[in-house]
């Protein structure tokens, strides 16, 4: 039976992507992101809450995320999840990591011009 470990997310970079390298030396990015819940109880309270999620990015990928990624930029990232466990000192540890496929950048760059809209009508001329 085929099986299927794909997340979706949008969320803001919680710090600036770091790069980092394996054991043999390969590089990969690395990166924390926060994805924001909101829902409402049964009494109509408005509630939120944030979950962070930790992100890395391997390739070309992790290259364009050094290069571009700031902390507080929204983006879109398509991966899969991986679930590290190790113990220390007889005590078991779980990380669960989003290893990244593709990412889309939602936003602008803060130093980036707005881009003004053209109406409709002025492009038929």
């Amino acid at each position: 039976m085929p099986a299927l470990n794909r997340v979706q997310l949008i969320g803001n970079l919680g710090r600036d992507p770091e790069a980092r390298f394996t054991s043999n030396g390969k590089k990969y990015a690395t990166f924390t992101l926060a994805v924001n819940r909101n829902w409402k109880s049964a009494e109509g309270d408005k509630h939120e809450a944030t979950d962070w999620f930790l992100v890395n990015a391997w390739g070309k990928l992790a290259e364009i995320c050094l290069s571009y990624l700031k902390k507080g930029r929204l983006v879109f990232v398509e991966g899969r999840l991986q679930t590290d466990r190790w113990d220390d000192k007889g005590e078991t540890h779980y990380r669960t990591t989003v290893i990244a496929q593709s990412l889309q950048i939602l936003d602008r760059k803060p130093e980036e011009p707005e881009v003004a809209e053209t109406p409709v009508e002025d492009l038929a001329e």
